[in-house]
């Protein structure tokens, strides 16, 4: 860990906090991942390694504990009482992003796995009741093997699958990656989106009218930018 040289309580802090990779680990424990999977999906260009390490250094720090899984077989992650006390940092850290650095997003920054695993983990299933629920989604500007992804819901529980859990389908969204990325972020409104065709939806009535509640969008999404060279996507 490189240091400042300082003891200034800003220096000390910066030190652990802005060590790159960090505030996003902390992002995504906040937000409930615990298992070293979970948080890999959330930075997938930091390798396994390099997460082992930040997550070792977070424990030395205090920041991070770890447990044995139920299983007993893996560990879990989980913010202890500092860490908890970097989660409004963090998020005042996004009200910023939203509010000052959005602009037209480049093609790198278009992250599908990152797209799944934000709708997979903010989903609300209960929006469609009791019943098992399957959403398709197709991405209609990626590759054959990476346009079509499935929403298991039940139990309570969102399900990313790979492959098509049943042959009923209750409700199916077509758009491109792009796109969906906007309305995640709160560049695109839903209903926007519908209404002009970027984004289509249909299937049964009750799924299609639970979509809004069901389809996870950043927390933040409702920031609007203060940047008056940032237009319409």
């Amino acid at each position: 860990m490189k240091r400042y040289g300082q003891f200034c309580p800003v220096a000390k802090a910066a030190e652990v906090f802005c060590q790159r990779w960090t505030p996003l680990i902390l992002r995504d424990l906040a937000l409930g991942a615990s298992r070293f999977s979970e948080l890999q999906r959330g930075v997938p260009l930091a390798s396994p390694s390099l997460l082992s390490h930040r997550l070792r250094q977070l424990e030395n720090e205090g920041i991070v504990e770890r447990s044995k899984s139920a299983s007993g077989h893996s560990w879990t992650y989980h913010l202890t009482s500092a860490g908890d006390d970097l989660v409004p940092i963090v998020m005042a850290l996004g009200v910023w992003g939203q509010k000052w650095s959005r602009r037209e997003l480049a093609k790198h920054e278009i992250d599908l796995g990152l797209l799944l695993w934000a709708l997979e983990r903010g989903a609300r299933p209960d929006a469609f009741g009791d019943r098992r629920t399957v959403v398709q989604l197709a991405l209609t500007d990626q590759i054959a093997k990476k346009r079509y992804w499935w929403f298991l819901n039940e139990d309570g529980r969102c399900e990313l699958c790979l492959s098509k859990p049943d042959h009923r389908i209750d409700l199916f969204l077509e758009g491109t990656l792009r796109d969906l990325v906007c309305v995640w972020r709160g560049d695109l409104l839903l209903a926007q989106a519908l209404d002009t065709g970027r984004l289509r939806a249909h299937g049964t009535v009750k799924a299609q009218r639970a979509l809004p509640r069901w389809l996870a969008i950043s927390t933040i999404a409702h920031v609007q930018s203060a940047r008056a060279d940032v237009g319409a996507v």
